[in-house]
């Protein structure tokens, strides 16, 4: 690296903090807002993607989980003849109201599933995600699966307990009108709608979501592994009438695009991080061309002496990425520090390496728009004016 660049940028301490803070502040909201929509959008599927179901059997013309409605029950049966089936279970997801003791209500999304066949998985599979069956809960920190056949008996996540009102395992609550016992806690999984997931077995949340006994709002089904998934969907949305046939990728995808795009929540994220963005576009290149100008003599008497322009430019363009790579790294810090808080909270900002990478691709990209202002002032420099008064 020529020393001329290093000089150049450590020489002005109050112009380099200036110039730091700006791709900080820039890094750490692009950081945020794209972490936000990332945690945004994988909130918002995964009780879809986490269900290990190959299918979602509901109601037609449904956009999202939470818009299911109920249909008769007895499609059950038809999915369960169709060629291709392995296992199909039942499955509710439906809102109700949670009392708490001082009186208040709050909105949750009960979801009944089929406990026994995750029983039967967990004891024919062992631990882990094979065990899981389909629709259950995952993480589980206290009680256990097993738990949920009392009548009343329903698992809760701990990021939610304060909002319900919660204190200990085995505390009883009023769910829409019935009595809901607390057996155990789960640990990190969120809710977009800010409505907390209540696990429950089918039959406690036809009770607790008023549904009757006839009735389902989704089938989940598990495909053979001989099945060709594609014939398989065919065949079921030609025997059972009335209902909509989705792959789980499908599903979830429809789930994301709604929440994220048609509401315009994930739309507006996007573009707080282009502002954050755009801001430190913006700082930088006024500080880095400031900087130029302020030694644009002594790149006159370089290119005076015979320096070529490709040393200038690569003076700048070193400068600039220098920039980017400390106030990158303070940037990440904060950054990380707030992807850890963010773990005990309703809202998760998540930050996978390859999006790490990216910001570090766009900080870099940001400074070397700024170094381009700069150089295009340099090469119109005309080397006499060093002789100039």
């Amino acid at each position: 690296m020529p020393p001329l660049a290093r000089r150049n940028l450590f020489h002005d301490k109050i112009r380099l903090a200036v110039t730091l803070t700006g791709i900080t502040f820039a890094v750490l909201l692009v950081v945020v807002e794209l972490g936000l929509f990332l945690g945004f959008s994988t909130t918002t599927s995964s009780l879809i993607d986490r269900s290990r179901a190959d299918l979602w059997i509901a109601s037609r013309n449904v956009s999202y989980i939470e818009q299911g409605a109920p249909f008769s029950e007895r499609k059950l049966n038809q999915v369960r003849a169709t060629p291709g089936v392995a296992s199909a279970e039942k499955y509710i997801v439906r809102f109700a109201s949670w009392m708490r003791h001082e009186g208040g209500h709050e909105s949750v999304q009960v979801v009944g599933f089929n406990v026994g066949e995750l029983l039967q998985q967990a004891s024919g599979e062992g631990e882990g995600e094979s065990g899981q069956g389909m629709g259950g809960p995952w993480n589980i920190t206290a009680g256990a699966v097993a738990d949920l056949n009392a009548p009343d008996a329903v698992l809760v996540d701990d990021l939610y307990w304060q909002k319900l009102g919660i204190t200990h395992v085995g505390e009883v609550f009023e769910l829409n009108g019935h009595r809901a016992r607390v057996v155990g806690t789960t640990h990190g999984i969120r809710s977009f709608t800010t409505a907390p997931y209540v696990f429950t077995t089918f039959k406690n949340a036809q009770n607790f979501t008023l549904l009757r006994e006839d009735q389902t709002v989704f089938i989940l089904v598990r495909a053979a592994p001989s099945a060709d998934m594609k014939e398989l969907q065919r065949d079921l949305e030609s025997r059972v009438r009335g209902v909509d046939v989705l792959t789980t990728s499908q599903f979830s995808n429809m789930t994301r695009s709604y929440w994220m795009f048609t509401t315009g929540a994930g739309v507006a994220v996007l573009l707080a991080a282009l502002l954050g963005l755009v801001v430190g576009i913006v700082v930088v290149t006024q500080t880095i061309y400031a900087t130029t100008m302020d030694h644009l003599r002594e790149y006159g008497t370089l290119k005076a002496i015979g320096a070529p322009n490709s040393y200038v430019y690569r003076v700048i363009l070193q400068q600039a990425a220098m920039s980017a790579v400390m106030g990158y790294a303070l940037g990440i810090s904060v950054g990380l520090f707030l992807v850890r808080s963010s773990e005990q909270g309703g809202v998760a900002i998540l930050l996978p390496w390859w999006m790490a990478a990216l910001i570090f691709a766009l900080t870099l990209l940001m400074c070397g728009i700024a170094a381009a202002v700069s150089i295009n002032k340099v090469t119109q420099l005309d080397p006499a004016m060093v002789f100039r008064n």
